[in-house]
């Protein structure tokens, strides 16, 4: 497909999912506080948003604001987080990051990418997350479910495994208006319908512009309506 195909292509998808996740969000109950979900976003790397949402009740019960996560003590917040798993570098990143958000940024989140990628343990990933719920910075959240999906509606090659260079793919096909939801809505999707081990092309409404369920002889050649 040229990039004109591929650009018609997710305007239609973005249409689709708008319309199966009308009312799409985080996923992570953060309750409107950007330091929590800083924090969450950290914890939810190799975990799912469900568990980290159990977690940090207890993590923010003990430790409600970046100023006390910044004192707390590493060894009872390695034993909060453990459940999230690689609990020992993401208790010393959110304990740290915590301390420069209190300390440097006086208790604000900040709200550029290149100050965001200088706290501890935050990437693109997590940064655009940041930017886009928080600050309303329009942004694609590159995701496990996002990079995907993506690839087999034919961004890139279904192989694709480096988060930035499917950022950079996606930034030019999407909307900018689009974008931040657009995510939130392919993990909801990424759950119900296009699962990474058995994906349900039978009753997907994207399959009949999927490039996967045509390669896998599920669908005719994609058409753009």
């Amino acid at each position: 497909m040229t990039d004109t195909e591929k650009r018609e292509l997710f305007a239609e998808a973005v249409g689709i999912l708008k319309e199966e996740y009308p009312d799409a969000v985080c996923s992570l109950r953060y309750e409107g506080d950007p330091w929590r979900l800083l924090v969450m976003a950290r914890l939810s790397a190799q975990c799912t948003d469900a568990r980290v949402n159990i977690v940090s009740e207890e993590l923010f019960a003990e430790f409600p604001d970046a100023a006390s996560m910044a004192g707390a003590d590493i060894g009872e917040l390695e034993r909060i987080v453990r459940p999230c798993g690689l609990y020992r570098v993401k208790a010393k990143d959110i304990k740290e990051m915590s301390g420069m958000v209190a300390v440097r940024f006086g208790g604000r989140v900040p709200d550029t990418m290149e100050e965001l990628l200088s706290l501890p343990g935050v990437g693109r990933k997590i940064a655009n997350l940041i930017l886009g719920d928080v600050y309303g910075v329009p942004g694609v959240v590159t995701d496990t479910h996002c990079i995907r999906i993506c690839g087999r509606l034919g961004a890139y090659d279904e192989s694709m495994k480096t988060p930035e260079k499917a950022e950079k793919i996606l930034l030019s096909l999407i909307e900018p208006p689009e974008q931040t939801d657009f995510c939130h809505r392919l993990v909801l999707f990424g759950r119900d319908v296009c699962t990474a081990r058995a994906p349900k092309c039978g009753e997907c409404r994207l399959s009949r512009i999927c490039a996967h369920a045509v390669n896998e002889g599920k669908m005719s050649p994609p058409v753009i309506s």
